[in-house]
């Protein structure tokens, strides 16, 4: 078997929060829409792809038992200090999201921000939806959320800048249909002193259509899918 590439998106992971915040309030929103009616009786959950961690504090500060798990060793760093400076247990591990086990099940899982759309291949989303059912408790939910070509149409094209304080990005975007397909080459520029340095990452998704998700889940166990239409995302960017 062909040996894994990880990509552990420093530059990424360190300004995230910084660079993205804008995008949370719609994904909050739809998460309280969504799953308003279940989470009384959620006791344990996890959020897969956890990012910096702020689902998964968010969702701690509700009572409720956190795990936390990302690929990324830069975003479980990030994640597991914003935790120890708010004071919030949170158990944060470096997982594959194809292959994670946490040792309960748990009543909810979370997977935000297209990141499913992050596996490697359309054959490893059968992966995931296993693990994510080994995880869950009988009766337990999976909230997630997926780019389609749609969204690969509108926020995955052209040429993005984003400028903050000491550090600047140009994210090169394009997709292909035929392939199903999305990329963005990310120019970071970052301030040193009194000089900038460039670093460079590359991130690439799959798409996903309805009947793809639908038919994966469901050969996986999960007896009930439900999906709603995206909202758009606000933007702090300048396209070029």
């Amino acid at each position: 078997m062909a040996k894994q590439i990880v990509r552990p998106y420093r530059w990424l992971a360190q300004y995230y929060d910084e660079l993205f915040s804008a995008s949370r309030g719609p994904m909050d929103a739809a998460r309280a829409r969504l799953l308003g009616r279940i989470m009384p009786g959620v006791r344990t959950a996890c959020d897969l792809a956890c990012g910096t961690g702020t689902t998964a504090l968010a969702l701690a500060r509700q009572g409720i038992a956190m795990y936390a798990v990302d690929l990324s060793p830069g975003m479980c760093r990030l994640a597991r200090e914003k935790a120890g400076r708010a004071q919030i247990p949170l158990r944060v591990w470096r997982a594959d999201m194809r292959s994670f086990r946490l040792p309960e099940t748990v009543d909810l899982i979370t997977c935000e921000f297209d990141a499913l759309n992050h596996v490697a291949r359309k054959a490893d989303l059968r992966q995931v939806a296993r693990a994510v059912a080994r995880a869950l408790r009988p009766g337990g939910h999976f909230f997630f959320d997926v780019n389609n070509l749609r969204g690969f149409e509108r926020y995955w094209t052209g040429t993005v800048w984003m400028e903050k304080p000491g550090v600047v990005v140009v994210m090169r975007n394009g997709h292909s249909r035929e392939a199903g397909r999305a990329w963005s080459d990310v120019e970071w520029f970052v301030r040193e002193g009194r000089l900038w340095r460039r670093h460079h990452e590359r991130m690439e998704e799959v798409c996903w259509d309805t009947n793809e998700i639908r038919g994966t889940f469901e050969e996986a166990g999960f007896d009930l899918t439900r999906c709603v239409p995206g909202m758009p995302l606000p933007s702090s960017r300048t396209i070029l």
